[in-house]
């Protein structure tokens, strides 16, 4: 039997420690979601002031780069109309986001969860992930 890595409640607290000295640096609240390789949630921290409009945004970010094991992003431009993957957000009952803030996370190139970040622009929540992702 082949056993799956995947990442841990500990893991979970270093990435969500490293995206949140992100957003702190750029003075935006965010909710930064982590999912393991199942794309179960792990953990969820919503930041002080962060919009509770952003908590499943965050969460489904991080569905969504565990479950195609890409950049949210990157599934994005793919997307748009007359793209290969245009209405992939309609499916897995809405749960797809196609912009930035969500990416896979990896270990010994083996994709072992995905991060998810809302709670401001697309490019301050990539920014977000980028470090959260880093801190694995």
């Amino acid at each position: 039997m082949t056993s799956i890595e995947t990442v841990s409640l500990q893991d979970a607290r270093r990435v969500i420690d490293a995206g949140e000295k992100r957003a702190q640096e750029l003075g935006q609240p965010s909710n930064i979601a982590v999912v393991d390789a199942g794309g179960n949630l792990v953990a969820h921290a919503p930041m002080d002031d962060a919009w509770i409009g952003s908590v499943d945004i965050s969460i489904n970010k991080a569905f969504t780069a565990r479950a195609f094991d890409i950049s949210t992003a990157d599934l994005a431009e793919n997307a748009a109309p007359g793209q290969q993957f245009y209405g992939i957000s309609g499916s897995n009952q809405g749960r797809v986001m196609i912009f930035a803030g969500g990416l896979p996370l990896h270990r010994n190139e083996q994709v072992v969860g995905g991060v998810g970040v809302s709670g401001g622009s697309g490019d301050q929540d990539q920014s977000v992930a980028q470090a959260a992702a880093a801190g694995l």
